[in-house]
C-alpha cells in the first residue's frame, strides 16, 4: 500500500481519516489555514502543511497549494473527505496528473453525476425510477415554462442542475409564481457553482429522503450496505439521520439497495459513494449520487460492523473487496445528530466564538466525531458543524433513549449550539413514532422557542458569591499549617446537574 496520505480537509472528518491512515501504518498529512493553525485535525496528524488564507479559496478550495502540500512529504494518495473538492471533477484530475492516488471515484464519473441533467439520462438509461422532469430552457419564455409545468404538474420544483445543497432550489405550486422562482434559482445557481442551468422536478409532497451507501472496487464488485434516513433537515441540510428506516419493508429494502448497485454500476463506480432516493407511498426515485464519503457514514459503520474509510484507502490501493453482498446484515439501530454551531431560534443562523468548555457525552457505543476541542475559535468561514454524536443500539426505542440520554449530558460553552433542538425533536411523539418526512421540522417547529430552565439572574448572583465564600474559606490563611481551614462550603458550580447548559430537568430548591 501507498505509504502517505494528503488529507485535503479540515474539522472532524479530517480527523476521521486521519485515525483511519494511522491505523493502517499510512502517514497522515493535514493540511491547515491561516484560523486552523492550532485545529485539532494538525495537531492529530503525523505532518502538517500551511496551505493559505482563512478564506476557503485561499486554502482548502486552492488545488495548486493543496498539490504542492502533497509533494512537499511525497504523498502518493490524496483523500478529499467531504465537501470542498470532494466532487471536483477538475481536483480529481489533477491529481491523478500529478501522479498520486485520488481517493475516490475517477474525474469523469464525479463529472457525470455531478450534473443532475446528465445523471438522471444516465438513470433513466440503466432503468433505475427517476423524478418526473425536463431541462428548463437556458432563455426560457413563460408559455414554454407553463407547458412545461403542465406536463409535469403541479407543484413543481426548480433547481440548479449543477450542485447542491438547497441553493437554486424553489417550490412552486402555481403559474404566477413560475418565472420569478426560475429568474431567483438561475441566478442563485450561477452565483454557487458558476453554472445557471435549471432543471423543473415533479415535487413530491412530504416525501422522505432515503440513502444507500455503496462500495465498488477496480475488479467489477459493487455492493451497497444498505440505507440510511435522513429526512430530518432544515434548509435542505441534514441534522438527524439513523440506519435502519422506520419505513421500509425487507422487500422494500431489497429492491432500493439493487436500484443503488444498478446506479453504480450504469457508471462504472469505484470507492465509496451514496445513492439518494425521494421516497413517497411506497414509490422510490433516484435523486442524485453523492461521488464521496457522507457525513452520515458513522451510522452505516455502526450497524454493519464495516469501516469505510479504510475500505476507501484499500480500494484506492487496488485490492479487492472481501465484503460480499449475501453475507452483510443490519444489526441493531444507529442514530447521528450534528452538532452544529447554530441558533435553531434565529432560523438556524450560524454562530462563532471561543470553546470555553467542550465536554462530549461517553458511553457504551457512544461515538463522538468531533473538530474541536475547548479553546478552538469557531470560524465563520466554514461549515458551523462542530462534532457528530453517533449511538448505537439494540432496537430503535432504546437507541432514541441513548441518544436522548447522551444529548442531555453533551457540553459546549461559548457559543449557541442545536442541542437543545436535537434534544426536541428526538423527544417527539412523532418522531418516535417514525412518522416523519423532509418537513417534519417546518410542520413541528416552524416556531421553535427552546423551553429551557430559566434561571433568575437573583440565582446566578448567589451562586456566583456563594462560590466566591466558598472559595476563601478553603483558602484560609493558607494550603496548609496550623490555622489553615479547608471548608467545602456549598456551590452549585461544582455540580454539573441543573447548571449545565442545555438541561432541562427540574432543578430542586
Amino acid at each position: 500500500m501507498f505509504d502517505t496520505v494528503l488529507v485535503a480537509n479540515r474539522g472532524e472528518i479530517a480527523c476521521r481519516v486521519i485515525a483511519a491512515c494511522q491505523e493502517l501504518g499510512l502517514t497522515a498529512v493535514a493540511v491547515f489555514s491561516d484560523v486552523d493553525r492550532q485545529a485539532p485535525h494538525v495537531q492529530m496528524a503525523d505532518k502538517a502543511v500551511h496551505i493559505g488564507e482563512a478564506a476557503p479559496a485561499s486554502s482548502y478550495l486552492n488545488i495548486p497549494a493543496l498539490l504542492k502540500a502533497a509533494a512537499r512529504y511525497e504523498a502518493q494518495a490524496v483523500h478529499p473527505g467531504y465537501g470542498f473538492l470532494s466532487e471536483n471533477e477538475e481536483f480529481a484530475a489533477a491529481v491523478a496528473n500529478a501522479g498520486m492516488l485520488f481517493i475516490g471515484p475517477k474525474p469523469e464519473v464525479i463529472g457525470l453525476m455531478g450534473n443532475k441533467t446528465a445523471a438522471k439520462e444516465s438513470m433513466i438509461k440503466a432503468g433505475v425510477p427517476v423524478i418526473p422532469g425536463e431541462v428548463i430552457p437556458d432563455d426560457p419564455n413563460i408559455k414554454e415554462l407553463e407547458e412545461q409545468a403542465q406536463r409535469i404538474g403541479y407543484p413543481v420544483m426548480v433547481k440548479a442542475a449543477a450542485g447542491g445543497g438547497g441553493k437554486g432550489m424553489r417550490i412552486v405550486h402555481s403559474a404566477e409564481e413560475l418565472m420569478p422562482a426560475v429568474e431567483g434559482a438561475g441566478r442563485e445557481a450561477l452565483a454557487a457553482f458558476g453554472n445557471g442551468s435549471l432543471l423543473l422536478e415533479k415535487y413530491l409532497e412530504r416525501p422522505r429522503h432515503i440513502e444507500y451507501q455503496i462500495l465498488g472496487d477496480h475488479h467489477g464488485n459493487i455492493i451497497h450496505l444498505f440505507e440510511r434516513e435522513c429526512s430530518i433537515q432544515r434548509r435542505y441540510q441534514k441534522i438527524i439521520e439513523e440506519s435502519p428506516s422506520t419505513a421500509l419493508t425487507p422487500e422494500l429494502r431489497q429492491r432500493m439497495g439493487e436500484a443503488a448497485v444498478t446506479s453504480a454500476r450504469a457508471v462504472g463506480y469505484t470507492n465509496a459513494g451514496t445513492v439518494e432516493f425521494i421516497y413517497s407511498e411506497g414509490d422510490f426515485f433516484f435523486l442524485e449520487m453523492n461521488t464521496r464519503l457522507q457525513v452520515e457514514h458513522p451510522i452505516t459503520e455502526a450497524v454493519c460492523g464495516v469501516d469505510l474509510v479504510k475500505w476507501q484507502l484499500k480500494i484506492a490501493d487496488g485490492q479487492e473487496l472481501t465484503l460480499r453482498q449475501e453475507e452483510l446484515r443490519q444489526r441493531g439501530h444507529a442514530i447521528e445528530c450534528r452538532i452544529y454551531a447554530e441558533d435553531p431560534e434565529q432560523d438556524f443562523l450560524p454562530a462563532g466564538g471561543r470553546l470555553h468548555n467542550v465536554k462530549p457525552p461517553h458511553g457504551v457505543n457512544v461515538r463522538n466525531d468531533m473538530g474541536v476541542e475547548t479553546g478552538y475559535e469557531v470560524s465563520t468561514f466554514y461549515d458551523p458543524m462542530l462534532a457528530k454524536l453517533i449511538v448505537w443500539d439494540e432496537d430503535r426505542g432504546s437507541a432514541l433513549a441513548k441518544m436522548g440520554w447522551a444529548l442531555d449530558r453533551y457540553v459546549v460553552l461559548g457559543t449557541a449550539t442545536n442541542i437543545p433542538f436535537l434534544r426536541e425533536v428526538m423527544g417527539h411523539p412523532a418522531f418516535a413514532r417514525g412518522d416523519i418526512t423532509t418537513h417534519f421540522i417546518p410542520d413541528h417547529f416552524a416556531d421553535y422557542t427552546y423551553q429551557g430552565l430559566d434561571v433568575p439572574v437573583e440565582a446566578l448572583l448567589a451562586a456566583a458569591l456563594a462560590d466566591s465564600m466558598a472559595t476563601r474559606s478553603r483558602e484560609g490563611e493558607g494550603s496548609g499549617g496550623e490555622g489553615a481551614r479547608q471548608t467545602d462550603a456549598f456551590t452549585p458550580w461544582r455540580r454539573a446537574g441543573g447548571w449545565r447548559i442545555g438541561q432541562k430537568k427540574e432543578v430542586e430548591p
